[in-house]
């Protein structure tokens, strides 16, 4: 008798779905929503199958490393060089993209308010701006990401990453907190650019949903203080 409950007990246990760590989240708007800038089958490629297998491997290191367990996807990137590379690959891509649905989203959308100010002030001009983030954007070789951050001291930056890393990583030069993101690796773009990635970017500026860049910088700024 006891052997069959502890039979049951053990198929019950099989059975019973195990809570994942992290999830995909899902996305704001309609897969088309960002058309004819982004399109449709590259979000749902995108989205769906790129983001959910980092989001796969990094529940299987939760599993396999007890460590990484009820921390959160900040807590880990933030300090990345503890655990080893899949960890930070799968890490970070779940991050990158996590942070990347939400700063895009369809046109309305326009920049204003302090954080326009703070470009002008930095850069120069909006323009300005542009220019020097999509050059970064261009010319991050390979697959990578192009970030506009607040660094330690309060300050607006430009800089790139190779691979899944981001700015908060304790192993990157240039650290900060996040406030807009575009992903340059040939998957988010090349259905529908080729490889042509200037193209890509000047369009991402159509999509870029600039209340939530805002609400991202306020809130770094405030952290700052």
């Amino acid at each position: 008798m006891k052997k069959i409950l502890l039979s049951i007990g053990i198929a019950a246990l099989l059975a019973s779905p195990i809570q994942a760590q992290f999830t995909v989240p899902a996305l704001s708007y309609p897969l088309d929503a960002l058309e004819p800038h982004i399109d449709k089958q590259t979000m749902e490629i995108h989205h769906d199958k790129h983001h959910a297998a980092y989001v796969e491997k990094l529940n299987k290191e939760v599993t396999a490393n007890a460590l990484l367990k009820d921390k959160s996807i900040e807590e880990i990137v933030t300090h990345v060089s503890k655990y080893n590379k899949a960890v930070r690959d799968n890490a970070g891509g779940h991050y990158n993209h996590s942070l990347f649905w939400t700063v895009m989203g369809p046109e309305g959308h326009t920049l204003g308010g302090p954080l326009l100010e703070d470009i002008n002030a930095t850069f120069g001009s909006f323009d300005k701006f542009k220019t020097a983030f999509a050059d970064s954007a261009k010319t991050r070789f390979g697959s990578g990401w192009a970030w506009l951050i607040v660094d330690a001291t309060g300050k607006l930056k430009i800089t790139t990453t190779p691979n899944q890393d981001n700015p908060l990583m304790d192993v990157v030069k240039v650290k900060g907190t996040p406030v807009l993101a575009l992903d340059v690796w040939e998957h988010a773009y090349y259905l529908k650019y080729q490889n042509k990635r200037p193209d890509y970017i000047t369009a991402f500026w159509n999509v870029v949903n600039w209340d939530e860049v805002n609400k991202r910088y306020n809130e770094a700024k405030k952290k700052k203080k």
